[in-house]
């Protein structure tokens, strides 16, 4: 059945309108506009009275692991097998839809484990949002990951094959561990890992079949290596200095800050690994320097969450938006970094990211204004996925 969303704030993931009306039908977004030149299919449609509240497109995360629930100790998390893996994933990605999140990028995890559950999920057959796998991510021998959800790989060839890998796999995007990490125990967390030529390798390779590709990095000289190879998006980016920023802004390059990671590890020092609480009070600093240095510059930033980290529930993309906000981001280029700019980066425009006519009627209906007050993004009122309802408070 057709809705129509009548006279509500709308942010288009671009812009905010005043008094607009959406009419979505067939799992699409059929009209936009002024609500007082509503079509007449809008009269037929199931109506939803928008007074007072915003509608957004649904929020897109950058950055996930499927795999992981969150647990206080990582490594010791990723001892199971891929079936128990798979059913986990199940569980974090109808997380997700509940509160908003509608397009997720899986960064990470066991074999083909995310991308099956993708196509599971794209297929109809499981709930959850539309999922952008990598695969498993790429690390340099005894690199960081090694020991969670990475693949071990070096040399350019080796690099080469380990990314033709994951694309026969399903994986539609690619993720590379640039430097070391707070996760991983006796790797220092801005030890740079891959070679140049090795980064050029998984970047060449990678859009050679026009996937993105992601770069797990920390250390500036890491962060060089691969905004100078054409890295789509930076991932963390603690020690971004104003020469990489203007070159990731130069070249279109996205930074994913992730901040919730960070501040739940270091916030947990009563149960996450030591090693890891000491590496992330040792960067947190740097990173909110990092982030008000790349908004400086006039890097586009996307949202992602890093969600199944220590303490770092999936789900929570509306946090790391009011994190951003917090952080120095104002709150409507906070929320066009999960919307139109996530799009972008995950070159998914086509189809998500913004309220246009054609699109996929992936919508989140909220009580209040998030521009004005973004925790209104706590709390989401209808969460819509191909027109059907999916979650919200109601």
């Amino acid at each position: 059945m057709a809705t129509y969303v009548a006279n509500v704030t709308l942010f288009d993931g671009r812009r905010v309108r005043e008094r607009a009306g959406v009419l979505a039908t067939g799992g699409r977004v059929a009209w936009v506009g002024a609500h007082a030149r509503a079509p007449r299919e809008a009269r037929a449609a199931e109506a939803v009275d928008g007074a007072g509240m915003t509608l957004t497109p649904g929020l897109i995360d950058c950055h996930v692991h499927l795999c992981f629930d969150g647990a206080p100790d990582f490594v010791a998390e990723a001892g199971v097998t891929e079936p128990y893996a798979a059913i986990k994933c199940v569980g974090n990605a109808a997380r997700h839809l509940a509160t908003g999140v509608t397009t997720v990028r899986d960064l990470g995890g066991f074999r083909s484990v995310v991308c099956d559950v993708a196509k599971a999920i794209a297929d109809g057959r499981i709930p959850g949002p539309r999922v952008v796998a990598s695969g498993t991510a790429l690390t340099i021998t005894g690199g960081h990951g090694w020991n969670s959800f990475a693949r071990q790989c070096d040399g350019a060839d080796g690099v080469r094959l380990a990314v033709r890998e994951q694309i026969r796999a399903g994986a539609r995007s690619i993720k590379i561990v640039a430097t070391g990490g707070v996760l991983t125990p006796g790797i220092p967390v801005d030890f740079t890992a891959f070679t140049p030529e090795e980064v050029e390798a998984a970047v060449d390779e990678a859009h050679t079949w026009n996937v993105p590709i992601a770069a797990h990095a920390i250390g500036r000289t890491g962060i060089a290596n691969c905004v100078r190879a054409g890295i789509d998006s930076i991932e963390h980016g603690s020690q971004i200095d104003v020469e990489i920023a203007r070159e990731m802004k130069a070249q279109g390059a996205f930074h994913v800050p992730t901040i919730s990671a960070l501040a739940q590890i270091v916030g947990h020092p009563e149960d996450v690994p030591a090693y890891a609480v000491s590496k992330g009070e040792q960067i947190m600093g740097m990173a909110r320097d990092a982030f008000r240095r790349a908004i400086r510059e006039g890097v586009r930033h996307a949202c992602g969450t890093d969600a199944g980290t220590p303490h770092n529930p999936h789900g929570d993309a509306p946090k790391e938006i009011v994190q951003m906000v917090a952080w120095g981001l104002t709150p409507l280029r906070a929320l066009q970094a999960a919307t139109s700019n996530a799009a972008d980066l995950l070159r998914v425009a086509g189809e998500v990211g913004t309220v246009e006519v054609g699109k996929a009627a992936d919508l989140v209906l909220y009580r209040g204004n998030p521009v004005d007050d973004p925790s209104v993004l706590l709390a989401p009122a209808t969460v819509w996925q191909g027109g059907v309802v999916v979650g919200g408070a109601g």
